[in-house]
């Protein structure tokens, strides 16, 4: 209560005015945002990032690499010492909540045929915002400057990786790694850091999903396709593999969708990247394999990640999310014969039954 004292007192100064504050919007780790309604009917964003567990120097620089590129939010004003930050408000709408907007549930009423039709309208709504989205993509891989990124190291990805079997393994299914079952993550750690380091370098925003990309506002008029998508929690952006954030896209923790869309999808980023002259491989399967691969490396590291903020941080919604990364792991390890010793740890440690089918 203090903390939101001292922040209402920093915005009253300001603004020149006592501004009501949201209840907190998202959910970003050790920091908290708050919209902010203005008199004149717009609104504000208020940051608070506790300077003691955040480094505001990272937003606000990347913030600066990214503003010639693409649409993120304005920094208003900023209180480095105190952790406070406000900044414009790109829109209250995020991708996860439009594409959900577009999809009715099955109803008994309807035909086979007729839902067919539904599920194919809904498909088309949605390429068509995910070609927008990753129209920006390839902007942020193309035109953002590179020199003062961190690189995404290999060591650093070791460390990010070994979240899973800390806390995901030992921590969240009581079940550390030891022997063979230790032996085989070691080894999978090492293909998957090395296939990382084998792809093209690009800038990196780390976090690029449905609830960091802002489509429009509930208020208002809406925000059509002909502007930008905006693009917020960039802090962590750097030099990295150039399939990470669209692996981070189409293969995201909290929608999903099938695999032919997400192929065709893949296609278009493939086209527009070579386009770009961006360091793509220059044959599409070779592509999507290492699509498809930093896609499992991703959700490795996601569940580690959230096995620590629901064990260490308190925040246990993040165990809803869990299924849906291993869903994308078992399709992907299953497919490709250098993950299929990975495929059959994360199945034992899940009490995953695989089961066989038979034709006669």
């Amino acid at each position: 209560m203090e903390r939101i004292n001292t922040l209402h007192q920093w915005l009253q100064t300001q603004l020149g005015s006592n501004p009501s504050l949201s209840a907190p919007i998202g959910d970003a780790s050790s920091r908290r945002y708050f919209r902010l309604l203005l008199a004149d009917g717009t609104s504000r964003i208020a940051m608070d990032a506790p300077p003691e567990r955040n480094d505001l120097r990272s937003f606000t620089q990347i913030a600066t690499l990214l503003k010639p590129v693409l649409r993120v939010p304005s920094i208003l004003a900023q209180d480095l010492t105190q952790g406070f930050l406000l900044l414009d408000d790109l829109g209250d709408i995020d991708l996860q909540t439009a594409l959900a907007a577009l999809q009715t549930p099955p109803h008994p009423s309807r035909s086979q045929r007729e839902q067919e039709d539904n599920d194919r309208q809904v498909f088309t709504q949605a390429e068509g915002l995910y070609r927008w989205v990753i129209q920006d993509l390839i902007a942020l891989q193309k035109s953002t400057p590179t020199d003062s990124l961190p690189v995404y190291s290999a060591e650093i990805m070791v460390d990010d990786l070994n979240r899973f079997a800390e806390w995901y393994a030992d921590k969240h299914l009581g079940k550390p790694l030891q022997g063979d079952d230790l032996a085989v993550w070691e080894r999978s750690r090492a293909l998957l850091v090395a296939r990382a380091q084998a792809q093209g370098k690009v800038p990196v925003h780390f976090d690029f999903h449905c609830r960091n990309l802002i489509v429009g506002h509930s208020q208002g008029p809406q925000m059509g396709l002909a502007e930008r998508v905006g693009i917020i929690d960039f802090q962590d952006a750097r030099l990295g593999p150039i399939t990470y954030d669209l692996a981070s896209l189409l293969k995201d923790m909290y929608v999903h969708w099938p695999e032919s869309l997400r192929l065709e999808l893949a296609i278009r980023f493939w086209e527009s990247a070579r386009l770009a002259a961006l360091p793509v491989s220059p044959a599409f399967d070779a592509f999507y394999a290492e699509f498809e691969i930093m896609g499992v490396f991703r959700q490795i590291r996601t569940l580690g990640t959230f096995a620590r903020l629901a064990h260490r941080d308190g925040k246990a919604q993040y165990i809803a999310d869990m299924p849906i990364a291993l869903d994308y792991l078992r399709e992907t390890c299953a497919r490709y014969t250098e993950l299929h010793p990975l495929y059959k740890l994360i199945n034992k440690l899940t009490d995953y039954q695989v089961s066989v089918g038979y034709t006669f």
